[in-house]
């Protein structure tokens, strides 16, 4: 599967997100706690990471059906199995949440090792302590995390090293339905956090704290079945906006929450875009020539790492010398010797990509090394002189839906060859 893109035409019009896959993958976990009604969650992405965690709830038991195109029913009140299928579970990071999900509901999981895009160390050891502290058990064992609580959780305090986005939400879900109250200390700001927040509020649970350092969660006896719309993508949203930037274009994003792209904002900005900001949109129009810039990657509310590579691709034709630091994955350079088979000049030192602005950048075949390398490689061929073949869409595809199809609807000369993607498989 590949996509073939013949540069040199800046993009112009304007596009609309999807719901954001990172705060899906949580919700629709964590919807499998309400044992009591069904739950109809709205704005669902079609990304396959979603589409396999469907699968993985369906095996434990849960009723999984999308109801409308965005419209997703869950309804758990059968969930009885507390071992989640290895093949499905292992392709994807989100898999984690299961162990949460069902230490929670049945007081016992094994669920296998997650798998995701090789970008650098994401420890489990964060999950591990925190279910250890709420009084499981929890260890590794041939390739799966297996992990039992046969009284129950209970709530406790518990500091969550490096502020991990996803030990974060693992220990939220945990102690949505443990006895007493858990406090996070350190806990990950990001709004997806703030969703999960939301979601589990309605369905009965009491938390209080996300988008701060300190989360109070309040275990409920059981939660109840209920509605939720799933926040817009804003890293799609900040994909989109480097390409329109790297492109030399005007791109409208619209459906976007903008005060969660307030640092990727100021970054365009500094870079030379002219944004006009409203409620819900943001609409950029690129300069003559991209400013170098420096970036460090941070949690939130700090620039995200996983607009990094996106960012780079967008600055490889910047007028001076930009440096990018990564501090959040160490593994987060594979894309770069694919860039520099389009002409980037890009070198990489320990944790930083120094990247030399070149005033052209020229097609060539390239292989998508993950998600966001691959949306480097799409922006960079967007900005490239001739034809660039992006291999490796399966990676892609796991955090963009129809991605040709939007950028298509913004003048890009781009077609896709290969099997049907995850929004044209029948749900």
């Amino acid at each position: 599967m590949h996509f073939t893109i013949t540069g040199g035409t800046p993009l112009k019009g304007s596009i609309s997100v999807n719901g954001a896959k990172n705060s899906a993958l949580a919700i629709i976990s964590a919807a499998a706690l309400a044992a009591e009604g069904a739950t109809y969650l709205e704005n669902v992405p079609l990304y396959t990471d979603i589409l396999d965690l469907c699968e993985i709830l369906r095996a434990l038991g849960a009723e999984v059906t999308f109801v409308d195109r965005r419209v997703l029913k869950i309804d758990a009140k059968n969930l009885t199995n507390h071992v989640a299928p290895y093949e499905k579970a292992r392709k994807l990071r989100g898999s984690t949440y299961i162990v949460g999900l069902l230490l929670a509901r049945l007081g016992r999981a094994e669920v296998a090792m997650p798998g995701g895009c090789d970008i650098g160390a994401r420890p489990i050891d964060f999950h591990l302590r925190g279910f250890e502290a709420l009084g499981a058990k929890a260890w590794v064992e041939h390739g799966s995390i297996l992990a039992e609580a046969r009284s129950g959780l209970s709530g406790t305090n518990l500091f969550i090293d490096r502020a991990s986005f996803g030990a974060t939400i693992n220990l939220m879900i945990a102690s949505s339905l443990a006895r007493g109250t858990t406090y996070l200390e350190n806990a990950a700001r990001e709004p997806e956090i703030v969703d999960l927040a939301n979601f589990l509020t309605g369905l009965g649970a009491t938390v209080r704290g996300a988008g701060t350092s300190t989360i109070r969660i309040e275990g409920a006896k059981r939660l109840h079945g209920g509605r939720h719309e799933i926040i817009p993508d804003r890293l799609e949203a900040g994909t989109y906006l480097m390409a329109g930037l790297a492109s030399g274009g005007e791109v409208a994003v619209k459906g976007v929450i903008p005060e969660h792209l307030a640092t990727v904002c100021a970054k365009l900005e500094e870079a030379g875009a002219a944004l006009e900001i409203s409620a819900d949109a943001i609409q950029l129009k690129a300069p003559a020539r991209v400013r170098a810039v420096d970036v460090q990657t941070q949690p939130h509310p700090g620039f995200p790492t996983d607009l990094h590579p996106p960012l780079v691709a967008a600055l490889a034709r910047a007028d001076g010398i930009s440096l990018v630091q990564e501090t959040v994955f160490e593994n987060r350079f594979h894309y770069v010797n694919e860039l520099a088979r389009m002409g980037a000049n890009v070198r990489v030192d320990r944790d930083t990509a120094i990247v030399r602005g070149q005033e052209r950048l020229s097609g060539a075949p390239v292989e998508a090394p993950d998600i966001r390398g691959g949306a480097a490689l799409v922006i960079a061929g967007l900005a490239a002189e001739g034809r660039t073949v992006v291999g490796g869409l399966q990676y892609v595809e796991r955090g963009y839906e129809d991605l040709e199809g939007k950028l298509s609807q913004l003048g890009a000369d781009v077609s896709r060859d290969g099997e049907a993607t995850a929004s044209e498989v029948s749900l």
